[in-house]
C-alpha cells in the first residue's frame, strides 16, 4: 500500500450522520469530533511506524548452494508464475550467477594459459549457460518494465474514475432527489465503486481524498437518518472492526514478520474504510486494536534491532578478516611452495567469509570489495608469476628437446670417437640447463638417456665383436697381401682386371683388424695394387670403363631396344648425379662457421667428390654404349652388303 502522510479523515456512515442531526447538541458533537480527531491522529502515528519498519530491508533469498544451471531454472519458474514472483528473487539470482560465472571465466583463462596459450591472445569462448542466463532476465526486465508501466497507467486511470465519482457524488449532493431511497441507493453504490478502485498516483491521493471527503460532508449534511438506522448501521461496523482486531491480535505470534507486517498494513487500510461504531465502544474498540497493533510494532522493532546486532557482528568478523587476508598478502611470495601455501590461506578465508551472515546494507558492499581486491590481486600476481616460471620452462623444454635430436642423430654415427666426444659434450649441456615442467620432464629425460644408452649399447657390441674377430681379420688380410705379391699377371688386360677386382673384393669382404695394424695393412694393400696397376699400365677407371664394355658384349647387347634401355638407366643416373651436386654446392653456402658445421662440410666434400668421379665413370659408360652402337650399325651394314 502506498504511502500517505496527510491523515485522512474516516469516512462518516449515512445512517450515523442524519442521526447526529436529529439527536446531537453542539457539545456533544464537539465531544464526538475530538474523540474521531484523537483516533485519526493514533491511526496516523501506527500508519507512520508501520510504513517506517516496512521500508527496512527484507532478507534476500540464499542461493549460494545452487549451481549455475539451476539459478538459470529457477529464474525461469519465477517468470513462469509471473512477475510478482520474480521481483522478490530477481537481484539475488543475478548476483549469485554473475558470481559463479566470474569464476567459471576464470578457471577458463587459467586452463587456456596453462595448456600454453598467451594470455593476450585469449578470448572467451561461447556459453550457453551465461547465454541462456542473460536471456531470461533480459526477459524478466522487460516484464518488470511492463508492469510497473501498466501500474502507472492503472493509477491514472484509476484517478480518472475516482474524479469521475466525486463529480458524479456532488451531482447527487446538488440533485432535487426527494426518494430517500434512491438517494441512499446512489450514495452506497459510488462508495461501493470508490472502494472496488485501486490506487492512485501518490502526489494526487491527498487532493483527491479531500475532495472526495468534501463531498460525503456535504451529503451528510443534506441527509437526516433516524437512530434505528444509525445503531444498525454502527453495530455492523462494530462487528467488522472486531474482526479486524482478531486478525491483528493474531499477527502477534505470526513467525514470518515480513508477511505480518504486509498484513498489518491491510488492516489499517480497511480500518479507516469501516465507519463509526456506538461512541461508548469506540475508544475500546480502537485501543485493542492499537494494542495489537503496537505489539507487533514492538515485536518488529526487536527483531530489527537483533538483526542490526547480527549484521553489526558479521561486519567486525569480515573485517578481522580483511586484516588477517592484509596481513597475509603483505609480503610477496619468492617460491612456488609460498605462493600455494598463500592461496591455501586465502581460500580458507573465503570459506569463512562465506559462512558469516550479512553486514549492514550501507558497508555491505565496501567491505566485499576490499576482501575481494585482495584476493583478486593475489591471483593477478601469482599468475605473473608462474607465468614467468612457464616461459623459463618451456624455454629448457625447447632447448632439452634440441638436445635430444642431437642426441639421436649422434646414436645412429659409427664414428666412435668424435661421436663419444660429441655425446658427452651433450650430457654437460643438459645438467647445465634448468627445470622443465613436470609433466613433460620425466618424458623428455626418457627420450635424451634413449639416445645416450643406444649409441653407448651399439658401441659397446661393436667393439665387443670387433675385438673376437680382429686377429682372425688381420692373419687373413696378410694372407691376401702375400697371395697378391706372389699372384703372376698375363698378358690378357681384361683377365688382369677381374684378377685385382677379385682382390679387392676379398679385401673388402674381411672385417676389422686391430686398431695399431690397420693403418700398416692399408698401405701394404694399397702399395701393392697400385704397384700392379703401374706394372700393367692401368687405372681404376680404366678398369671399371674395361669391365662395363666386356659386359655389354658378353650380354649381347647389339640390338638398339636394349642398348635404350642402358642409356635411358645411365641418363637417368647422370642426372640425379648433377642435381645432386648442385644441391650440396648451394647447402654448403649455408653452414655456420662452427666445429660441427666443419665436419659436416668436411663430409659434404668427401661425399661430392665421390659423386664427381661417379659421374665421371657414368659419362664414360654412356661414350661406350654410344660406340657399342656406332660398332652395331656398322656390322649391321656390312652384313647387308
Amino acid at each position: 500500500m502506498e504511502e500517505n502522510h496527510t491523515q485522512e479523515t474516516p469516512l462518516v456512515n449515512p445512517l450515523e450522520e442524519l442521526t447526529r442531526e436529529v439527536e446531537r447538541t453542539e457539545e456533544t458533537k464537539g465531544l464526538q469530533d475530538n474523540e474521531s480527531t484523537s483516533q485519526q491522529v493514533e491511526e496516523a502515528e501506527s500508519q507512520r511506524v508501520e510504513e517506517a519498519t516496512s521500508q527496512q530491508v527484507e532478507e534476500a533469498p540464499d542461493y549460494s548452494g545452487l549451481s549455475r544451471e539451476e539459478l538459470v531454472g529457477t529464474l525461469e519458474r519465477l517468470l513462469g508464475e509471473g512477475i510478482d514472483a520474480a521481483r522478490a528473487h530477481a537481484a539475488a539470482i543475478r548476483n549469485r550467477f554473475n558470481e559463479l560465472n566470474r569464476e567459471v571465466q576464470r578457471k577458463a583463462f587459467d586452463e587456456f594459459v596453462a595448456q600454453g596459450g598467451n594470455k593476450d591472445d585469449y578470448q572467451e569462448q561461447p556459453d550457453g549457460v551465461a547465454e541462456a542466463f542473460r536471456s531470461l532476465y533480459e526477459r524478466y526486465r522487460a516484464m518488470r518494465q511492463q508492469h510497473l508501466e501498466a501500474l502507472e497507467a492503472q493509477k491514472q486511470r484509476n484517478l480518472e474514475a475516482k474524479q469521475a465519482l466525486v463529480e458524479e457524488l456532488r451531482k447527487l449532493v446538488d440533485s432535487g432527489e426527494e426518494s430517500m431511497r434512491n438517494v441512499m441507493d446512489a450514495f452506497n453504490n459510488i462508495q461501493e465503486r470508490w472502494k472496488a478502485i485501486g490506487d492512485v498516483p501518490r502526489e494526487r491521493m491527498n487532493d483527491l481524498w479531500q475532495s472526495y471527503h468534501f463531498q460525503i460532508e456535504q451529503f451528510f449534511n443534506k441527509l437526516k437518518i433516524n437512530r434505528e438506522l444509525r445503531a444498525l448501521d454502527q453495530k455492523r461496523n462494530l462487528d467488522q472492526k472486531l474482526q479486524l482486531c482478531e486478525q491483528a491480535e493474531e499477527l502477534i505470534v505470526e513467525p514470518n514478520i515480513q508477511r505480518a507486517a504486509k498484513t498489518l498494513q491491510e488492516l489499517r487500510a480497511r480500518w479507516k474504510e469501516v465507519g463509526p461504531v456506538p461512541v461508548e465502544q469506540n475508544e475500546e474498540i480502537w485501543q485493542r486494536f492499537n494494542a495489537a497493533a503496537q505489539q507487533f510494532d514492538e515485536r518488529r522493532r526487536q527483531y530489527y534491532d537483533q538483526r542490526k546486532e547480527e549484521f553489526d557482528s558479521n561486519l567486525l568478523a569480515k573485517q578481522a578478516l580483511i586484516e588477517k587476508a592484509a596481513e597475509l598478502t603483505a609480503a610477496r611470495p619468492q617460491s612456488t611452495k609460498e605462493w600455494n601455501d598463500l592461496t591455501a590461506a586465502l581460500d580458507e578465508l573465503l570459506k569463512v567469509w562465506k559462512t558469516i551472515g550479512p553486514v549492514p546494507r550501507e558497508q555491505n558492499e565496501e567491505v566485499w570489495q576490499r576482501f575481494k581486491g585482495m584476493v583478486d590481486q593475489h591471483y593477478a600476481d601469482k599468475k605473473e608469476f608462474f607465468g614467468a616460471i612457464r616461459d623459463e620452462q618451456n624455454e629448457n623444454y625447447q632447448r632439452k628437446v634440441d638436445l635430444c635430436l642431437k642426441a639421436e642423430a649422434i646414436a645412429k654415427r659409427e664414428d666412435w670417437k668424435k661421436a663419444t666426444e660429441e655425446l658427452l659434450q651433450l650430457q654437460q649441456e643438459w645438467k647445465q640447463i634448468g627445470a622443465t615442467s613436470r609433466k613433460v620432464s620425466e618424458k623428455v629425460w626418457q627420450r635424451f638417456r634413449g639416445a645416450c644408452d643406444e649409441f653407448f649399447s651399439k658401441k659397446g657390441e661393436f667393439f665387443k665383436e670387433r675385438r673376437s674377430s680382429e686377429s682372425e681379420n688381420l692373419a687373413a688380410k696378410e694372407a691376401i697381401i702375400k697371395e697378391l705379391r706372389e699372384h703372376q699377371f698375363g698378358d690378357n688386360r681384361e683377365e688382369n682386371l677381374e684378377a685385382i677386382k677379385e682382390f679387392q673384393r676379398r679385401w673388402s669382404e674381411v672385417g676389422f683388424v686391430p686398431v695399431a695394424e690397420k693403418e700398416r695393412l692399408h698401405k701394404e694393400f694399397r702399395a701393392e695394387i697400385d704397384r700392379i696397376f703401374e706394372q700393367l699400365k692401368i687405372s681404376a677407371r680404366e678398369a671399371e670403363e674395361s669391365a662395363f664394355r666386356e659386359r655389354l658384349h658378353a650380354a649381347g647387347i647389339a640390338d638398339g631396344f636394349s642398348l635404350n634401355g642402358e642409356k635411358q638407366s645411365l641418363r637417368e643416373k647422370i642426372e640425379k648425379l648433377r642435381a645432386d651436386l648442385i644441391t650440396w654446392e648451394n647447402n654448403l653456402g649455408f653452414f655456420a662457421n662452427s666445429k660441427q658445421a666443419d665436419l659436416l662440410k668436411a663430409e659434404f666434400e668427401k661425399k661430392m667428390q665421390g659423386a664427381r668421379q661417379q659421374l665421371a665413370l657414368l659419362e664414360a659408360k654412356m661414350k661406350i654404349i654410344v660406340e657399342t652402337e656406332k660398332e652395331a650399325k656398322e656390322k649391321k651394314e656390312d652384313n647387308a652388303e
